[in-house]
This record gives C-alpha cells, sequence and structure tokens, in this order.
C-alpha cells in the first residue's frame, strides 16, 4: 500500500479538508503497514545493496561509486596498471569485484577526507594469471576510512 496523505484543505475549517473519520481511517492503514512490514527484504534495500554493476576501464584511475552496486563485474582483463579509487562507501558495506584478470599492478584508494586504511585479511595475493574476485569490506566510513580486503582466485566448478 502506498502512503496515504491526509487532507487537510488550504485553510483552518475551511471545509475542503478530509472527515475526521476518513483522516484516521488513513492514519490506522498507515500504521497498519508500517507495524506489519517489521522485517527486511531484498526488494526492500537501497540499490548499494542489490544491484550489479561493470566496469569497463582497464587502466589507469577508476572511480568505483559503493552506491551505485555491491557487486561489479570486470568486462575485460586489465591492460595496464588499475587504481580502484572507492566513493559513496558505508560502514558495514561489502563490496566485491568480479572477474579480475591480468597481470597488472593493483592499487586501493578512497576519496575519505583526511586518509584511509587498507588491512589485508588472509595470506593470498593477486595473481593476473587467473580470475580473480576482491572483496572490500568497509569497517568506518568516517575521514580516516578503513577497509578490509581479501583476494582469491576462482574457476567455474558445478561440483562443489
Amino acid at each position: 500500500m502506498a502512503k496515504q496523505t491526509i487532507g487537510i484543505g488550504s485553510a483552518a475549517n475551511d471545509g475542503t479538508g478530509d472527515p475526521l473519520r476518513t483522516a484516521f481511517d488513513k492514519v490506522n492503514d498507515n500504521f497498519d503497514e508500517v507495524y506489519a512490514n517489521d522485517f527486511v527484504t531484498h526488494d526492500r534495500l537501497e540499490a548499494r545493496y542489490t544491484t550489479k554493476g561493470s566496469i569497463t576501464t582497464y587502466t589507469g584511475a577508476v572511480s568505483v561509486d559503493w552506491s551505485s552496486a555491491t557487486n561489479f563485474v570486470m568486462g575485460s582483463s586489465l591492460t595496464g596498471a588499475i587504481e580502484f579509487d572507492f566513493t559513496n562507501f558505508k560502514t558495514g558495506q561489502v563490496l566485491t569485484i568480479h572477474n579480475l584478470t591480468g597481470s597488472q599492478t593493483i592499487t586501493l584508494d578512497s576519496d575519505a577526507a583526511t586518509s584511509e586504511t587498507f588491512n589485508k585479511v588472509g595470506g593470498n595475493d593477486y595473481d593476473g594469471a587467473s580470475t580473480n574476485v576482491l572483496i572490500v569490506e568497509c569497517i568506518d566510513d568516517d575521514a580516516t576510512a578503513v577497509f578490509n580486503y581479501s583476494i582469491l582466485t576462482y574457476t567455474s566448478d558445478t561440483t562443489p
């Protein structure tokens, strides 16, 4: 149900607003909807948590907007050194970049106001000869942003 707005008229007591019974019926309907939806579904999440994006620049500085998607797919192999510049990140958000290949150097950066820290989780390094996935979690989105990241190689496998 869409929110029901109570018509209050153009001036006090001018007779153009909703009658009292109609107004409170709308109030009750609005409260019923709010109380019935005390759970979060995938459809209620922002696009930043549900959308797949693509990266089509394979060298140089590339802006990766965390508000536009949570999963990004590289369209091709890297053709030169690349710097992923993170923007609009939120604490607790996890971003994934899939299909990362190409024997090039990868650097991580952000638009944090003062500085950022990137902590590597695990012992795996980027392997340009394989297909990789880069997983980055924003730990703190303040002026001195903190990110944890890990990188893993993967192959298609229907028999885990």
